[in-house]
């Protein structure tokens, strides 16, 4: 088939026009990349069956057993039993990530990732850009499978259309929504296909006869107002079609966290200690890496009985410094949790990065700001030394790997890990 002939089979695209691309089984298909023995073979990537793991990503080949992301690695190991289990090797992935990036870039400077494996790429014809935005896609799909992996990609004239539509066939899958078209491939759709619409909204939706997204765009305002709160009228334009969001390029970070799940709980304070310790300084590293300095400290746990509590403080000045601010803390965790009491999983983040931000409410069963907690004295009292720690630590990490320093905090509970990891792209920086 001739260009001219290709080209005049497409319908004419004018205004908006983004992509959603969407790495298909994303570690898993980097592992059978890594390992030609395991292609065409169900591939588990997540942590350990018998240590409270989950699964990360599952191959299609494991899918067809019934696997997928976030199931009990249990119970992925009993609906596949002959499955290639891996903790996965996350440096590897975030190095195939950034080359992927890279390749949507080329493209175009609108490039907004959202996680390790995904991102919306604007690509909506201009007067100095005609190039049909289908073509862009294949362009897109054909150069990423060049490295060895394959991508979904889903085109439509909003953020909204484009995830839904690139969630539609996979793997490889390239499903377009011209303009104009939007309301009719919307309205038959499940309200649980657009992002926003979690488990209970659904069965709220649902048991108010809203089933679907044709449904939703229909809805009474005061049902969607009591399901969505002050998101209702963006719900119902968004399942109406009328989506205008941007792509953000270069979105800049709003938080910088890391957590732990822990095999086994940890009931004892020297055991929480280490952990938070272990934590905050890999949320240090990350805020200096990225030029970051944060003044909103918390900490969340989550405990044995899967209750979650978090706690928030407003420092005096912004950090980066986890000498600083772990003993810190260590007193804010006696506001959440009693020694003896099991700890599941614990978190360290920091985020006001900008003066006018201010302590947030979180969605955790509790969340408030701690008493004072300033007088807390830091690992290295003198400021020269401490820096003077941290620059000779994260320059012997950036040479020989983030394992060339560990500390005695980080060997307490580096055996007590579920092994999984998650897609959130600043775990891997």
């Amino acid at each position: 088939m001739s260009n001219a002939l290709a080209e005049s089979l497409l319908q004419p695209w004018e205004g908006p026009a983004i992509l959603l691309v969407d790495l298909d089984a994303f570690f898993a298909s980097v592992e059978q990349l890594d390992h030609p023995g395991w292609r065409g073979k169900p591939v588990i990537v997540g942590g350990d069956a018998d240590k409270h793991g989950v699964v990360s990503t599952a191959s299609y080949e494991a899918r067809a057993f019934g696997v997928h992301s976030a199931q009990p690695a249990s119970v992925a190991r009993r609906l596949c039993p002959d499955a290639i289990w891996t903790h996965g090797h996350f440096d590897r992935y975030r190095e195939m990530s950034e080359t992927i990036m890279s390749i949507l870039r080329d493209e175009t400077p609108l490039v907004q990732q959202v996680s390790i494996d995904e991102a919306f790429v604007d690509v909506s014809p201009t007067k100095v850009n005609t190039e049909h935005p289908v073509r862009i896609a294949e362009r897109i799909q054909s150069r990423v499978e060049a490295l060895g992996v394959t991508c979904s990609v889903g085109v439509g004239t909003s953020k909204t259309i484009a995830k839904i539509a690139s969630d539609m066939d996979k793997p490889r899958g390239l499903t377009v929504v011209y303009p104009g078209c939007e309301q009719g491939f919307l309205a038959p759709l499940p309200v649980r296909k657009m992002s926003g619409v979690g488990a209970v909204a659904e069965r709220e939706l649902i048991s108010h006869g809203v089933r679907t997204l044709g449904d939703l765009a229909l809805a009474d305002e005061s049902l969607l107002r009591r399901i969505f709160g002050k998101n209702a009228i963006v719900m119902r334009t968004r399942a109406q079609g009328g989506d205008m969001t941007p792509v953000e390029e270069g979105e800049a970070a709003k938080s910088v966290s890391n957590e732990m799940t822990f095999a086994k709980d940890l009931t004892s304070r020297v055991d929480v200690e280490a952990a938070i310790a272990t934590m905050a300084a890999k949320v240090g590293r990350r805020l200096r890496k990225k030029g970051l300095a944060g003044r909103t400290l918390s900490l969340k746990l989550r405990f044995g009985d899967r209750s979650v509590r978090s706690v928030q403080k407003r420092l005096p000045a912004p950090s980066d410094d986890e000498l600083a601010f772990t003993p810190l803390l260590y007193r804010m965790v006696d506001e959440v949790w009693c020694e003896g009491i099991p700890v599941r999983l614990l978190g360290v983040g920091m985020s006001g990065f900008r003066e006018d931000e201010y302590v947030q409410d979180t969605l955790f069963d509790v969340a408030r700001e701690a008493p004072s907690t300033l007088d807390a004295e830091p690992v290295i009292v003198d400021d020269v030394k401490r820096r003077g720690l941290l620059d000779a630590t994260d320059a012997l990490r950036d040479r020989f790997g983030e394992g060339a320093v560990r500390f005695g905090h980080e060997l307490r509970n580096a055996e007590n890990t579920t092994g999984t990891g998650a897609k959130n792209p600043d775990d891997y920086k």
